[in-house]
C-alpha cells in the first residue's frame, strides 16, 4: 500500500469516518489506522472477523477503543498482543507505537492469514505475527507488556500473561463496565501468580465518547523467556 495516499473509505462509513478530531487523535498514526478501517469494513463481516452491525461503528466501539491503551503502553520496547483476533488491539496500538517491537500471537490460522495480510498491506514493518496460544509460546517470549482485548477474563489473563512477561512487565486488558468486577474476582490468583494491585484507568479518547476502562498490572516476578 503507497501510505502517502490512503485508502477511501467505502460508502457504509460509520458517523466518525470523516471526522476531523479522529485523524487530529491519530496523528502520524493516521494513513494506516485509516487504511485498517477499511480493509475492515472491506473484509472483516465475510471473513467473520467482525459481526455484521459492526461496519457502522468501527471507530467507536473498536479503533478508538483499541488507541486508548497507547497510552499506557508508551516506552515499553517489547508488546505481545495476545489473542489478535482481527488485530484489536494490536494492529492499532502497532502503528501508533512504531518504536515498539510488537507481535501479535492468534491460534486461528484464517486470522493468521489475515493478520499477515493487513501487516503487509499497512507496511507495519515493527510487526510479526506469531500463530499459538500462549501457552505455546511460554520461554519464547520475555516481553515488556502484554496487551488484550475482549479475549478472556482476568483470572484467565493473568495465567495466560504472566509467563509472557518480564520482571516489572505490564498487562494492560481493555474491559469494558465489568472491569472493576473482574478485578475482584480474579484478586486470589492475581497474587499467586505474582501480580502486583491492579489500577483500573478510564482513558477518554474524543469528546462525546465514552472513556475505556483499562485494566493496568505489574508482573512483580516470575518467568523471564529465552528472548
Amino acid at each position: 500500500m503507497d501510505r502517502s495516499e490512503p485508502l477511501s473509505p467505502p460508502e457504509d462509513s460509520d458517523p466518525l469516518a470523516g471526522d476531523q478530531r479522529v485523524r487530529d487523535f491519530f496523528g502520524d498514526a493516521w494513513p494506516a489506522v485509516q487504511g485498517f478501517d477499511v480493509l475492515l469494513r472491506e473484509h472483516g463481516v465475510e471473513r467473520g472477523l467482525i459481526g455484521p452491525r459492526e461496519p457502522g461503528r468501527l471507530w467507536e466501539r473498536h479503533l478508538l477503543n483499541s488507541a486508548a491503551a497507547a497510552g499506557a503502553l508508551a516506552g515499553r520496547p517489547t508488546i505481545l498482543d495476545l489473542g489478535s483476533g482481527a488485530g484489536l488491539p494490536g494492529v492499532v496500538l502497532a502503528a501508533m507505537l512504531p518504536e515498539a517491537r510488537w507481535v501479535l500471537l492468534e491460534p486461528m490460522e484464517r486470522r493468521v492469514i489475515w493478520l499477515q495480510y493487513v501487516v503487509s498491506e499497512l507496511g507495519l514493518t515493527n510487526v510479526e505475527v506469531v500463530r499459538g496460544r500462549a501457552e505455546d509460546v511460554t520461554g519464547r517470549f520475555s516481553m515488556h507488556a502484554v496487551t488484550t482485548r475482549a479475549v478472556g477474563s482476568l483470572d484467565k489473563l493473568y495465567r495466560w500473561a504472566g509467563p509472557l512477561l518480564r520482571h516489572g512487565g505490564v498487562l494492560v486488558a481493555i474491559k469494558g463496565e465489568r472491569a472493576e468486577s473482574e478485578v475482584e474476582a480474579a484478586a486470589g490468583i492475581r497474587e499467586r501468580l505474582g501480580f502486583r494491585a491492579p489500577e483500573i484507568v478510564m482513558t477518554p479518547t474524543i469528546d462525546g465518547l465514552s472513556p475505556a476502562a483499562l485494566v493496568v498490572v505489574e508482573r512483580s516476578g516470575g518467568h523471564r523467556g529465552a528472548r
